[in-house]
């Protein structure tokens, strides 16, 4: 008895949709009959049919360009620049998370030294994803960032006055 129950559910459902589809179809084909009479009084000129379709579409890839593709080939170079520019004795990470400090630099291939027991490995120049000796003199040569206040030439006083109250209050 459920059975039936939930194959005449089914079977009204499906009645339901046909009838919903036929309609919108029927009005549909009225919308485009009355459309085309519109249209054959005014068909579209290349340049309506530019910008209709080809000035969105130049639009979404200019976006595209803007967001997905120029960011990434920014990376890629800065990628190709750090391992071109490692030296001996700088410490680097792999892509697999190795961490070791290079010995010597071949064509394609780098010699890293890893662990307390001073292993060699070799491995490829697209494999370094980081260099870490490099990203610190970076850090270090860059000024330190100064507080807006002080660029204004204002002393903040009072972080003075409350050392000297807690001074004061612990004696």
């Amino acid at each position: 008895m459920n059975k039936k129950k939930i194959v005449s559910a089914v079977a009204s459902g499906l009645s339901t949709a046909a009838i919903a589809v036929s309609s919108a179809m029927s009005a549909f084909a009225e919308e485009a009959s009355s459309a085309s009479t519109a249209a054959s009084a005014q068909e579209m000129t290349p340049s309506s049919a530019f910008l209709s379709m080809g000035l969105p579409m130049l639009i979404l890839f200019g976006l595209l360009y803007f967001v997905a593709i120029r960011p990434q080939k920014k990376r890629d170079q800065e990628m190709k620049e750090m391992q071109a520019n490692i030296q001996v004795g700088d410490e680097i990470v792999t892509g697999g998370g190795i961490v070791g400090i290079v010995v010597s630099i071949g064509e394609d291939t780098i010699v890293i030294e890893t662990g307390g027991a001073k292993h060699k490995l070799r491995i490829k120049n697209w494999a370094i994803t980081e260099n870490v000796t490099a990203a610190e003199r970076m850090k270090a040569e860059k000024p330190a960032k100064k507080s807006p206040l002080a660029t204004a030439g204002v002393v903040d006083d009072t972080a003075k006055e409350k050392k000297s109250k807690k001074a004061s209050k612990d004696e």
